[in-house]
């Protein structure tokens, strides 16, 4: 009886390793796309009240994190932007309801304030404030969100936004409020979106 192995008959080891070798190259991809994408997320710069640049026909700021909504009324107070769209707005809330100080600004007039009660994601925040945006005539819009958030947002503006209307950031300070789990979440949400064709 022959005992040598056939020449065809192959080596049970070898698609063991391939697939170990295939398997350990996919989660280094995944591990160094991930790992550029968190870098991106904790180095999005705060903006600055005192910046030059932030003035546009309107701002946009998203419901969500403290301060954000003081921020861009703020800037609405400055002139530094001629309309308000907030977007993300629980659909019962009231204009008093998410910004109760807004008695303390009398140079501000309700009817600059529009309340978006559509939206209930960020990639909707931006779907529907551009219909808000194009109402308006607005040529140029300030985005107004946390700084853990603005680069996700940011993205998905651009994405969904014509280039004929411009967009200037302006970031939320709040670094320090946000754990490992949370920039790791935010990772993972601008990793999804990615995915699923929603930004660049």
């Amino acid at each position: 009886m022959n005992t040598l192995a056939s020449p065809n008959k192959k080596n049970p080891k070898k698609p063991r390793h391939k697939r170990w070798f295939l398997g350990f190259l996919v989660f280094s991809m995944i591990a160094a796309f991930l790992l550029t994408e968190s870098r991106l997320v904790l180095d999005e710069p705060e903006s600055k009240m005192d910046d030059p640049t932030l003035h546009a026909d309107c701002g946009v700021v998203l419901t969500g994190s403290s301060g954000r909504i003081r921020e861009a009324i703020e800037i609405l107070a400055q002139k530094r932007i001629k309309k308000l769209i907030v977007s993300g707005v629980f659909k019962e809330a009231q204009l008093n309801e998410i910004f109760p100080h807004l008695a303390f600004y009398p140079e501000i007039s309700d009817q600059d304030i529009y309340l978006e009660k559509k939206s209930a994601t960020t990639y909707g925040n931006a779907i529907q404030s551009l219909a808000l945006v194009e109402a308006l005539r607005c040529r140029d819009i300030v985005l107004v969100t946390s700084q853990i958030h603005m680069y996700r947002a940011n993205r998905i503006f651009t994405h969904i936004f014509p280039s004929t209307i411009p967009i200037k950031k302006m970031s939320v300070p709040n670094k320090k409020d946000f754990t490992f789990f949370d920039y790791l979440l935010e990772t993972l949400k601008v990793t999804l979106y990615w995915a699923l064709g929603l930004v660049y």
